[in-house]
């Protein structure tokens, strides 16, 4: 009996090292990566939108605040289709050696069954799982806060544009103090229609665009404290010589947002109107914001066009199942890589609204203390 049961237990034990090696050796067989990022966008259910916009805004915020994983400035983190955190690196000497990096740990992660998939990244294509760099050079929201509070010099002016004053010499006015200055202006002559709760995102696109530096310019030529292009500019009819006049700007931003407004409306409500006017107005604030970085005409084909819109069709036929962030967020995930979608839209949404959070933090509700009305209806 006694050599039976050690015959027996040699057995099992061989057995079960030979399932050990087994499991072992599958889970190193190597995962062939899909051939582009997109294949992985489009194969993706659009159930997967599911807490997306919550998970984005997480890790834009560490990067904003430099904060959690994003404290130590020469990082990657990575994260999956839903945008959650999935790890992080340390960025090697140089950016080849760093991308190298950044696709070996997508590779162990698809090995390891963290994602499903992965995709070889490199200088100009995106990789899966997707990454982006912590350290942002441009972004320092508490002193643009400061800015836009007239806080900090900077942010404190005086002066005259089409029909409008704001501040004195000796009482100079704050960035805030002109955004409800020209608004309330304009709402009179009726020259815009405007909700006033759409303030709010108008003083975030301030703080984020150009954190509230009156000679701000990027590569694109977009100038200005609300980063505007001379072909805005002119449309709006801002003479050359006033293109960084920040009432003017700031003028000439609530314009566009009026006529992005007109343009969007309609074809919104058609898609959305049954939606709980709350519910409603959250995702039409969240396109607005899009569609002053991107263009109007890009987010209105997220609902018409009859490739595009499929997932607005989904996800207003089961609303119920999603926040207003997520449906707005997964409107545009779920078509990233067509009609110059990318993820910077998406980025730009999220900032204007971390942007928001801590414009409220430092500040009481009395701030933008106006009669609140339906983005999206009478």
């Amino acid at each position: 009996m006694d050599v039976l049961t050690s015959t027996k237990r040699c057995l099992l034990l061989l057995a079960g090292m030979t399932l050990l090696s087994s499991q072992n050796a599958q889970a190193q067989v190597p995962v062939a990566p899909y051939q582009t990022w997109t294949d992985v966008v489009r194969t993706k259910p659009y159930a997967e939108s599911q807490g997306v916009y919550d998970n984005v805004m997480t890790v834009r915020r560490w990067i904003l605040t430099r904060s959690e994983h994003c404290t130590e400035r020469n990082r990657h983190v990575l994260f999956d289709m839903r945008g959650n955190f999935l790890d992080f690196i340390e960025d090697a000497s140089d950016s080849s050696q760093t991308q190298l990096k950044l696709n070996q740990t997508r590779q162990g992660m698809a090995q390891q069954g963290r994602v499903h998939a992965w995709v070889e990244g490199n200088a100009n294509t995106v990789g899966y799982p997707f990454a982006i760099r912590c350290h942002q050079p441009y972004v320092d929201l508490s002193l643009a806060v400061s800015r836009y509070l007239g806080e900090h010099p900077d942010g404190r002016l005086s002066g005259n544009w089409n029909g409008i004053s704001v501040g004195t010499p000796k009482k100079q006015a704050s960035l805030h103090d002109v955004l409800q200055t020209v608004y309330k202006r304009r709402v009179q002559q009726k020259r815009i229609s405007l909700p006033s709760n759409l303030l709010p995102d108008l003083a975030g696109m301030l703080i984020i665009e150009s954190g509230g530096v009156r000679e701000a310019k990027s590569k694109a030529n977009a100038r200005g404290i609300l980063q505007l292009t001379p072909t805005a500019l002119k449309d709006c009819g801002v003479p050359a010589n006033k293109h960084l006049h920040r009432i003017a700007q700031v003028d000439c931003a609530l314009w566009l947002f009026e006529r992005n407004h007109r343009m969007l409306q309609p074809v919104f409500l058609a898609r959305f109107g049954h939606l709980p006017e709350e519910k409603r107005d959250q995702v039409y604030r969240l396109l607005l914001i899009q569609a002053y970085h991107g263009g109007p005409g890009r987010v209105r084909s997220l609902m018409v066009d009859e490739e595009l819109n499929k997932p607005a069709v989904y996800f207003a036929d089961n609303h119920e199942k999603f926040s207003a962030g997520d449906i707005a967020f997964g409107m545009v995930f779920h078509n990233l890589g067509r009609n110059r979608l990318g993820f910077a839209s998406l980025y730009y949404t999220a900032d204007i609204r971390i942007a928001q959070q801590l414009l409220a933090a430092r500040n009481d509700t009395s701030l933008f203390a106006m009669r609140q009305t339906s983005v999206t209806g009478p």
